[in-house]
């Protein structure tokens, strides 16, 4: 759990407070947790305490968190938080060189395990960095995106 705590700060420390941007797809946004996703929940509100548990469960439960290796596995929390389990999983299922049917099954599973951490890492978010070029979005929202990876990228060396 520990481990969870740690890496789920980093993914706060890109998502912000309250937002109600009129781009954004996700439409009204707190803690990174959109109101288009959870619409029953009243985002306002929204207490940190609570994002960190729909983190807990809804994505790093869903990811398979800790049976990913460590110097991976913030990779694919803060993909499935901003992309959704589905993108993140098949991303994770292409870098690992399984096919990518977005279930984290014993292959998949075996196969992430087979990798070398840092190329999982680099082919991963080489595709993520594609998968944001191709939204329409990008124009507006690329530059903040492509920092995110950078950061990333940079919390990766540290977790080697």
């Amino acid at each position: 759990m520990s481990l969870f705590l740690d890496l789920v700060d980093r993914v706060l420390s890109h998502e912000g407070g309250y937002v109600n941007d009129p781009n954004d797809p996700g439409g009204e946004t707190k803690w990174g947790i959109s109101k288009r996703s959870y619409p029953h929940l009243n985002i306002k509100d929204l207490t940190r305490q609570d994002a960190i548990a729909i983190y807990q469960r809804d994505f790093w439960q869903r990811v398979q968190g800790d049976k990913l290796p460590v110097p991976f596995v913030f990779q694919a929390l803060d993909a499935a938080v901003n992309h959704g389990i589905g993108n993140a999983v098949r991303w994770m299922q292409r870098a690992a060189g399984v096919a990518d049917d977005g279930v984290i099954g014993p292959v998949t599973l075996a196969a992430v395990a087979r990798q070398e951490p840092a190329d999982l890492v680099l082919l991963f978010n080489a595709e993520r960095l594609e998968f944001y070029a191709k939204l329409q979005t990008f124009d507006y929202y690329g530059r903040g995106w492509t920092r995110r990876v950078a950061k990333n990228l940079r919390f990766a060396a540290q977790d080697n």
